[in-house]
């Protein structure tokens, strides 16, 4: 929530003093539902990253045919370039697939080179590019 706060003040939520509660509630809220899930990566029994994945019906406003959805990815830095990321994304693209998911999507921040170089290089491709203007 940080980061994406710090690419763009005016596209995304003020993370506040503890943000990680309330998006901790709204992880756990989401462990509840059947078409949901949130996979972590632990190292000597720390939480080094995380991945919150679902599966999505038909947008008929997106024009989007059913499929599975990565919400949201993070890895710790000292987490990063190990293939912490790479194993979320597999246990999640493995978790879609068995439920029947026909194709994966996902966004990402255009500043965020580095998760578009990681999702190219797991075969996401670019599909759609979101357009922002603030009216205030």
């Amino acid at each position: 929530m940080r980061a994406h706060h710090a690419f763009d003040p005016q596209r995304f939520m003020t993370p506040g003093t503890h943000p990680e509660d309330g998006y901790g509630r709204f992880l756990q809220s989401q462990l509840r539902e059947e078409d949901a899930a949130v996979f972590v990566a632990e190292q000597q029994g720390a939480v080094i990253g995380y991945l919150f994945a679902a599966l999505e019906p038909i947008s008929w406003k997106d024009l989007r045919a059913a499929c599975g959805f990565i919400h949201d990815i993070a890895v710790d830095e000292a987490g990063r370039r190990s293939g912490v990321a790479t194993a979320l994304m597999a246990a999640a693209v493995d978790w879609l697939r068995s439920r029947g998911a026909p194709r994966v999507v996902l966004g990402t921040a255009e500043q965020n080179a580095a998760a578009q170089r990681l999702f190219e290089k797991l075969g996401f491709r670019r599909t759609m590019i979101e357009m922002t203007r603030e009216l205030s």
